[in-house]
């Protein structure tokens, strides 16, 4: 018996996906490649100098980061081109991602 997703399951789904065909758009060169961001990374903006972090597709996976990036929607919503704009303190932010390594 398979087991089905929770609406709010789907709907972060949905978002996670959203979220990663607006960052893999970011920072391209003429060929279509990042400049700097390695495959299967993307890029996010954390604190109140916008500092930027490139991270591992695989933090998706992390309930701290998914929580992270829901108040990113609550906050900025996704249809903007500021980048991913995670809003948290930038010490918070790299104590968070120091437990992921």
């Amino acid at each position: 018996m398979a087991l089905k997703k929770s609406s709010k399951q789907f709907t972060q789904t949905a978002a996670f996906k959203q979220i990663m065909i607006r960052c893999s758009s970011f920072g391209k060169n003429e060929n279509g490649y990042p400049q700097d961001v390695p495959k299967g990374h993307f890029v996010v903006y954390v604190g109140e100098n916008r500092s930027r972090y490139i991270i591992p597709i695989s933090w998706l996976t992390y309930h701290e980061f998914q929580n992270l990036l829901q108040r990113v929607e609550e906050e900025f919503g996704f249809n903007h081109d500021m980048g991913l704009t995670i809003p948290c303190d930038e010490e918070d932010f790299c104590s968070l991602i120091s437990m992921f390594r």
